[in-house]
């Protein structure tokens, strides 16, 4: 078995794709003795997950116990859970650490020295692998556009981070590192100096080797971009990740093996359908009667010259009902092509959690509506320019446009059922308007549970905190159906054979591991 340290861990995606991992006996390739993380909320739901792994029934699937706390949520529940395995809690605190990594403060990083002692005690000559990212605030492209001058960006503390996974390497010395971090790590800059180059540069000089994972020769730093929805992810999200290999180790290394793209219906099967909900302000106004609210919206878009067209697709959707609730706790079918990776621990029970729809102001379900409608109609999504004067939202740089042209014009962003899905990020927890359902009868954004699968994490994976945590945590994962596909490259590497899932398969036709 191979050792793995998670740092800047967050909700754990990228851990749970190695933990998932299993090789030709079904037994796990990979074991997280050490993951940290400084949010507290965060941090319960790493923890969480370290005891679930921990308490798996023989056959795979999550005990009773667990499914009680998925339902209930609430501290007897979270209480009886703990009680259930208290050795295994115990590990769990152990391996799952709530605190902060600091440039030149080394105290986690002799705490890692010491677990990794610890393992090899009992695992003589076992390999370890460094996973993780520093936070990608700081090298977003969007987040610097935000900033009104370049030296609050040089001052940006996160700039620096990396040097505390640099001093992970530097001091434990994995056989493998994966680090992980936005497309703006490309282009960024520090105090006049390219951050990427810099980052390879202290790599080299730690004497390691820092390859792609999708080209065995890279040749520009765009070469070490991963494209998730080139690897069976449901989802077009594109990250820097790097693979660093000890220097004169001899390790070889292989890339990502494309598969067939995957689409928001192929995660979406068996989500049952919901109504939007209303905000608190738009009930106090007195809309409260959603079906008769829906059906006006409908009405008055067909009265305009952008919305004639879309009477087929109003007809359609009446066709199939009106979604009677905004909430819903089963699945309704499990024959998805996805349905062995996201269902594959609950054996026969049809528990589903996490998906209720969020609340929405009455004029964004009108929006919704049109923007649903008009994407079934066109294939592709509105932006501002074709929508009904009356939907236009209310902002300044709309009301004072006189072109035609608007900034931002995809602000209201409807998901295509036969594509990937944009990508999921952390702005989800503000608003729904870039992640809207594509149903027109559901009038509504993406539940929790429903952005959760577009990331690929299994429907046991449960999210601690409220629910913009939730969507804040969702949003900044990894990908683990790609962090496995990963984690096979580099069980492969340290000459390990294993079955990662992908694209509806195991590949070597073997079954679907389970964790």
């Amino acid at each position: 078995m191979i050792a793995v340290i998670d740092l800047f861990a967050g909700a754990g995606g990228l851990g749970e794709g190695f933990s998932s991992l299993r090789d030709s006996s079904g037994e796990p390739v990979f074991e997280t003795i050490m993951s940290i993380e400084r949010d507290q909320q965060i941090h319960e739901t790493l923890r969480l997950r370290a005891y679930v792994r921990r308490i798996l029934n023989p056959d795979g699937s999550v005990p009773e116990i667990y499914l009680d706390y998925m339902r209930n949520r609430n501290n007897d529940s979270l209480e009886k859970l703990k009680a259930y395995a208290p050795d295994e809690w115990e590990a769990a605190c152990e391996e799952a650490l709530c605190a902060e990594l600091r440039d030149g403060d080394n105290t986690l990083v002799e705490l890692g020295a010491e677990r990794l002692r610890k393992w090899r005690a009992s695992h003589p000559n076992s390999p370890f692998v460094l996973i993780g990212g520093p936070p990608c605030q700081a090298y977003s492209l969007v987040g610097r556009s935000r900033r009104a001058h370049d030296e609050d960006f040089d001052k940006d503390v996160k700039h620096t981070l990396y040097k505390c996974y640099l001093a992970f390497i530097q001091s434990l010395q994995p056989d493998i590192f994966v680090m992980e971090n936005v497309k703006g790590l490309l282009s960024a800059t520090h105090q006049g100096h390219g951050v990427f180059k810099r980052i390879i540069h202290d790599m080299e000089e730690a004497g390691y080797e820092v390859r792609s994972l999708v080209t065995e020769h890279p040749e520009a730093p765009r070469d070490y971009i991963v494209k998730a929805e080139k690897y069976g992810v449901p989802q077009m999200r594109h990250r820097v990740i790097l693979l660093g290999v000890k220097q004169g180790s001899g390790i070889k290394t292989g890339t990502l093996e494309a598969s067939k793209t995957a689409t928001l219906r192929d995660a979406l099967t068996g989500i049952p359908r919901l109504r939007s909900s209303f905000s608190r302000r738009t009930r106090e106004l007195g809309d409260s009667d959603w079906e008769k609210y829906v059906d006006c919206a409908a009405t008055q878009i067909l009265e305009t010259d952008e919305g004639t067209c879309l009477a087929s697709v109003f007809e359609k959707a009446s066709e199939c009902g009106h979604p009677m609730t905004s909430s819903s706790e089963h699945i309704t079918a499990v024959s998805g092509k996805y349905n062995s990776w996201y269902r594959r621990r609950f054996g026969k029970s049809a528990l589903l959690t996490d998906h209720d729809a969020r609340s929405h102001q009455a004029s964004d379900l009108d929006r919704y509506l049109f923007c649903a409608a008009y994407a079934e109609k066109y294939g592709h999504p509105a932006h501002l320019e074709d929508f009904p004067s009356r939907l236009l939202p209310n902002h300044k740089n709309v009301r004072e446009n006189n072109n035609s042209e608007y900034k931002f014009s995809d602000r209201f962003r409807v998901q295509m059922w036969d594509r990937p899905s944009t990508t999921i990020t952390s702005h989800i927890a503000k608003d729904g308007h870039y992640y809207i359902h594509p149903d027109p009868a559901q009038c509504r954004s993406l539940t929790v549970r429903e952005a959760a699968r577009l990331q690929t994490f299994p429907d046991d994976y449960l999210f601690e905190g409220n629910r913009t945590a939730q969507y804040t945590q969702v949003g900044n994962a990894v990908p683990p159906m790609l962090s496995q596909q990963i984690a096979a490259v580099v069980a492969d590497a340290l000459e390990v054979e294993a079955k990662p899932f992908v694209g509806g398969v195991v590949r070597h036709d073997e079954p679907p591991a389970s964790n």
